[in-house]
């Protein structure tokens, strides 16, 4: 029995309704999507007109310094403050701009003092040292008090505020002072469940370089381990330092605190000296009012770091523009090219060729924040610092990190500057190929099979293990690699390859360590590499310029909003599990990473 004819034709009806359907829902996504991409252009369009209105600054005013966004080397010079949903501008905050801020406010009549208001941090050790140093340095010239609050102190936040006249916390708040800890994800399980074989191969007496051990290892090497230990007690060593001069607790007092957990509660915290009292925030405003002369009848002017930056108060000129000291900045992993997310060989080196032609340029300061890359591209970038060292002085400024490629970059320097936190070293290479025949067969079914011209055509690939010869060829690019990399520290420290070679073997070193064994010449930040620069250079009148020229403003605009969306999705999405995303990415860059590399093995960042 065949059913009615007008039923024949229902399927045809339901396929152009859904079809219909389908098309208006695309076409509406496309609309908001528009909606959305001029939103973020008008955003911006008020953004860019706003530049052209300084910030009023009001006597009496406040700076307040919210340091919870990413801090880098180098603000943008055209940083936003538009928000937009889930994607805001003014998503990192330059230590140029910190302490270009609080020199600004030291002799500013208009500000009173300083607040930080305090919660999180999200910067390494050196670059905290940098900002606290320069807060002490504000209270000592200018004599304006400094205060601090939080409803929660990390162990970074309150490494800031001990720079503070008085550390207040929110009551039931926490400050959490319990010591440091580094910690790996290893991988190896995982990847032999996916089949993949990562096959590491580090110099031969290069036990200290333990990058790809997170890969081929269950847990950190017992050489791994020692040098952990050796630089987390050294960073703790000088966040101690500063807690005790605050409090005038004693190392072992402090010590105890943080082995017992003492400080967990907010009463625990007072009551230890380790905060001065517990404030809510209307009775800090009070104190504040009190504290700076303010009137207590009216609110505070507070100003923002952003907006302080861009005040309508006419500032001193740097200098004879005819003389000028190039501030360089290297950030971020190396790579060959243009390093569109770190430091890339070309665009580097190209920047770097540029100060050194430039006849105007007098000196020239390279601020290194890097663990590293690629040996190739650290070699090209070190043939640009060893010319423009032998033009003209070139002193090196080390970060939170300058390690492993990042030194090899640095070496050449007529002198290098490192904070006690700085971590760097890391003199040692390795080699990182995955071989993914088991993965692509045992899991997705696919096999490779092909035809070559000669022996060797095919050593690089994925779809195979290296052979035995193939491993101690690869090995002997590790080794002689190595081995021009201890020749280039030698060279531009003046020390012998042997003595290198014994502080090298891919280990790491905070600062202070690396000044002991000749790997630093001086302790400091990245100032006091600019004094240096100028003094070696014989010039006191001079303007400081940054480079490379930052971006056209959209285009970063559009790559910045790429990352903030990522970011976003993962805190949106993960929460306090987000780092995980960080991990899993490593992972990814292990199968894209093939060749010879000169990394840092982790990354430290104080919490």
């Amino acid at each position: 029995m065949f059913a009615p004819k007008q039923n024949d034709r229902a399927p045809m009806g339901q396929f152009l309704k859904f079809m219909f359907a389908s098309m208006l829902g695309t076409l509406l996504i496309g609309v908001v999507l528009i909606v959305l991409f001029f939103g973020m252009l008008a955003a911006a369009a008020a953004g860019l007109g706003s530049k052209g209105k300084p910030t009023k600054i009001k006597d009496g005013s406040v700076l307040q310094l919210t340091l919870d966004n990413e801090l880098v080397d180098r603000g943008d010079d055209e940083q936003m403050d538009f928000d937009f949903g889930p994607f805001q501008g003014e998503s990192k905050t330059g230590l140029n701009q910190v302490l270009a801020a609080l020199d600004q406010a030291k002799s500013d009549e208009k500000i009173e003092g300083i607040f930080l208001d305090l919660t999180s941090v999200n910067s390494g050790f050196a670059t905290l040292r940098e900002i606290r140093n320069k807060l002490m340095e504000f209270k000592k010239e200018s004599g304006k008090p400094v205060v601090a609050w939080a409803e929660f102190y990390t162990q970074g936040s309150y490494y800031l505020a001990t720079a503070a006249d008085q550390v207040y916390l929110q009551p039931k708040g926490m400050l959490d002072y319990r010591g440091l800890q580094s910690e790996y994800m290893f991988l190896k399980g995982l990847f032999e469940k996916l089949d993949i074989d990562m096959q590491f191969i580090r110099g031969s007496n290069n036990k200290f370089k333990s990058f790809g051990e997170v890969y081929t290892e269950e847990q950190m090497s017992p050489a791994n381990r020692a040098q952990i230990e050796l630089i987390l007690r050294g960073l703790w060593a000088d966040h101690r330092s500063a807690v005790s001069e605050k409090t005038g607790l004693s190392a072992n007092e402090l010590d105890t605190i943080a082995n017992t957990f003492a400080a967990k509660d907010d009463e625990a915290a007072r009551d230890l000296k380790l905060v001065d009292a517990l404030m809510y925030r209307d009775e800090l405003l009070a104190d504040i009012k009190e504290r700076m002369s303010l009137d207590k009848e009216k609110d505070i002017a507070f100003v923002s770091l952003g907006k302080y930056l861009h005040t309508d108060d006419e500032k001193e000129e740097e200098g004879d523009a005819k003389t000028k000291l190039a501030v360089i900045y290297a950030e971020g992993g190396i790579s060959s090219g243009d390093g569109d997310d770190g430091i890339g060989s070309t665009s580097l080196s190209a920047t770097i060729r540029e100060a050194r032609e430039d006849s105007a340029v007098k000196a020239i300061v390279l601020r290194v924040n890097s663990p590293g890359g690629s040996g190739l591209a650290s070699e090209v970038i070190w043939r640009e610092v060893k010319l423009a060292a032998e033009a003209k002085p070139l002193v090196v400024s080390m970060g939170d990190v300058a390690a492993s490629g990042g030194y090899y970059i640095s070496c050449p320097a007529t002198k290098i500057y490192a904070e006690p936190t700085t971590i760097t070293g890391s003199i040692g290479v390795f080699g990182l190929i995955p071989n993914m025949q088991g993965f692509f067969k045992n899991k997705l079914g696919i096999t490779f099979d092909g035809a070559k011209t000669h022996e060797y055509a095919d050593m690089m690939t994925v779809s195979r293990p290296l052979t035995e010869t193939e491993k101690r060829m690869m090995q002997q690019w590790v080794d002689d690699f190595y081995d021009g990399f201890v020749e280039r520290v030698a060279e531009g420290r003046k020390l012998t390859t042997a003595q290198v070679d014994s502080i090298g073997q891919g280990r790491v070193w905070t600062g202070a360590d690396a000044k002991e064994r000749g790997l630093v010449d001086e302790l400091g930040g990245l100032e006091d590499a600019i004094r240096a620069a100028a003094t070696l250079a014989n010039i006191s009148d001079y303007r400081k310029v940054e480079l490379p020229e930052q971006e056209d403003f959209l285009k970063k605009l559009l790559k910045d909003l790429n990352t903030e969306t990522k970011a976003w999705v993962a805190r949106e999405y993960l929460g306090e599990d987000a780092k995980l995303l960080k991990e899993y990415q490593r992972a990814r860059e292990a199968k894209e990473q093939t060749g010879i590399l000169a990394r840092m093995p982790y990354d430290l960042i104080i919490q």
